[in-house]
């Protein structure tokens, strides 16, 4: 027996219509659900070369086959579209409640079509799907809309996914948000706002199917016993959230600082790490059914930012509002992520930005700043600029779709400082001291991207598949295939990666192909499981290689090809180019591509992918 929900809606926002299609059983056995699921609507249903920002563009919301039961860590969303930040492929990832709430609606995936006149949002509930008028919340800030619908529609159950005026103002770093967790990365805020998009709305009141329970229940057991006997889960993670990166990355020398000018140089341990935010702890906001419940409330206590409260920061922000700023100030790294969430601006790619920003104005390239004194350290301009950004103000405008259109926009000089990989922002590590997850940033099929490979070997130690030496370059492509098909089986399921990751890595292809086929009756091995990760990794590469992306955007900022990191445990180490050469190779060659680094197709056969083989670049 087979149960699964198998349904996509679809809404035409264009003539305002909606209806249901039934996905086919060999869509659902090679896909299943997740970002697999998003990536094979995107491939067949967006046309090569499309405006990202145009109607032709989709926003596609999936859940997996797991969100919604009662396994732990399972509540996830992805929304996939193509970036209008990079022109690739763009998937985008929360958590929080609104995944569960989509999942009982009955859909697996929900797909935005087309561009309303006028601003809507869409309400479903109740096996109904309706289109209303937004105008009233268009220009709230995220939070401002979520609790105004919930009023107006008098139920404060509802799960709302929203943009803010990052996204009305078509800002390419727009984020989604859902209560006060973002699907922050890649622009997605920008094409909800495209689309004159506020807001989706649900209430479900379906159960979540699952085929055999017992043999779930012996799957989920399995994840709670080791979750519970991790060293770092419960002792440590459960009690600081990610903030405990920041001494861990600090201790490697590979915390970024002022624009990755001075990684090592400053220990950023002591002023924003674990201890420095233990002082600010208020509560915890658990996604559903999380048992580790790492979301710590922060609030400041004092000065300018006292009272301003956030879900996190989480490391990611504490690195783009605080370190690679030159900032130090908890409180302000608080102010600013409440600030970015209420913007619905993404704190990784706007902190990026403004740290370009302060390290152009110090080189005297950028001299218009409105006033501003933009010098790294310089906290005071933080909110101000991320303000600008959002409404497109001022000389901040040239910021407000990332670093990669500032440089093109400032010169031949700028793009040097421009930290991205195509066209988006590093996240928070100077992979010049991380090797495997530099060559993960490299050939992403999203950009940089910390979500799509984590090199959890390197950073955290764990042995497997095997132990790592982190500043050795041998060995990091066959890892980082690894690594990436790891992090697309789960996000297929979906599951959190980092309690995976960190707890489970020894038993994950088990525990995947248990629960996938627990859930859906569709029975898979534990090779079929993995297989899954890598057919994601292929038709996204295929996607972006029908937008004409190829081995040249596999690459990494010149400054981290070309300068040593200055001080601390990494002292002297950067990614040359002739090292990105050999991981690159190694790395095509164990993912059975050619050196250009496309698919061929005998393995795009072998995955079941056969009809993007079309997309393979015809060589003269």
């Amino acid at each position: 027996m087979v149960v699964f929900f198998g349904k996509v809606l679809k809404i035409n926002l264009t003539d305002r219509t909606s209806r249901t299609e039934e996905l086919d059983q060999e869509t659902l056995r090679k896909f299943v659900g997740g970002s697999a699921l998003g990536a094979k609507i995107l491939y067949d249903e967006v046309p090569a070369g499309a405006d990202p920002l145009g109607p032709d563009n989709k926003l596609i919301y999936t859940v997996g086959p797991i969100t919604g039961t009662n396994a732990p860590c399972a509540s996830r969303l992805n929304i996939t579209t193509k970036s209008p930040l990079t022109g690739a492929i763009g998937n985008s990832l929360s958590g929080g409640h609104f995944p569960v709430e989509m999942k009982k609606t009955g859909y697996d995936a929900i797909v935005i079509e087309g561009k309303a006149d006028e601003p809507v949002y869409v309400l479903i509930k109740e096996d109904k799907v309706d289109i209303r008028n937004a105008k009233k919340y268009w220009g709230l800030n995220t939070q401002d809309t979520q609790n105004y619908i919930k009023e107006d529609l008098n139920d404060l159950s509802l799960r709302i996914s929203c943009i803010g005026p990052a996204g009305e103002n078509i800002s390419l770093m727009a984020c989604i948000m859902n209560e006060a967790r973002a699907a922050g990365r890649k622009g997605v805020g920008a094409v909800m706002g495209s689309k004159n998009l506020k807001a989706i709305v649900v209430r479900g009141d379906k159960e979540v199917p699952v085929v055999d329970p017992d043999r779930f229940q012996a799957a989920i057991r399995e994840v709670l016993k080791n979750l519970k006997e991790s060293d770092l889960v419960y002792p440590v993670f459960t009690h600081t959230g990610t903030v405990l990166a920041v001494d861990g990355t600090s201790a490697l020398g590979v915390m970024p600082v002022n624009n990755f000018r001075d990684t090592g140089v400053v220990d950023y341990s002591k002023t924003l790490g674990t201890k420095a935010y233990a002082q600010y702890d208020q509560t915890k906001n658990p996604c559903y059914r999380c048992p580790m419940s790492c979301t710590q409330v922060r609030m400041a206590r004092g000065g300018r930012y006292a009272g301003i409260s956030t879900e996190g920061p989480e490391f990611e922000t504490i690195y783009s509002m605080g370190s690679v700023l030159g900032v130090d100030d908890p409180e302000l790294v608080i102010a600013a992520d409440r600030l970015c969430d209420e913007l619905g601006i993404d704190t990784m790619s706007s902190g990026v930005a403004i740290a370009m920003a302060m390290e152009l104005y110090e080189e005297g390239i950028l001299t218009e700043t409105d006033g501003l004194e933009l010098s790294f350290g310089n906290g005071d301009i933080v909110l101000p600029l991320l303000k600008m950004m959002a409404y497109r103000e001022g000389f901040a405008e040239i910021f407000a779709d990332g670093t990669r259109r500032a440089a093109e926009r400032l010169g031949e000089k700028a793009k040097y400082y421009a930290m991205e990989v195509k066209g988006l922002e590093l996240p928070a590590y100077d992979v010049r001291g991380l090797k495997a997850h530099g060559l993960n940033y490299a050939t992403s099929f999203t950009g940089a991207d910390h979500n799509r490979g984590y090199a959890f070997q390197e950073v955290f130690g764990i042995p497997v598949p095997h132990a790592v030496e982190r500043l050795d370059i041998k060995g990091k492509g066959e890892l980082t295939k690894f690594n990436q098909d790891f992090a697309g089986l789960y996000d297929i399921l979906t599951m959190c990666e980092f309690p995976v990751q960190t707890a489970l890595p020894h038993v994950a292809q088990k525990i995947g192909a248990e629960l996938l086929s627990a859930s859906t009756g569709l029975e898979f091995t534990e090779e079929d499981a993995w297989q899954l990760g890598e057919r994601l990794n292929n038709i996204c590469r295929m996607f972006n290689i029908r937008e004409g992306f190829s081995r040249k955007d596999d690459t990494l900022p010149r400054r981290l090809m070309e300068e040593p990191i200055k001080e601390g445990l990494s002292q002297g180490e950067r990614i040359s180019q002739e090292d990105l050469d050999y991981m690159l190779d190694e790395y095509y060659k164990a993912r059975g591509w050619d050196e250009e680094g496309i698919p061929t197709p005998e393995k795009l056969r072998e995955l079941g992918i056969e009809d993007t083989i079309d997309a393979i670049p015809v060589t003269v």
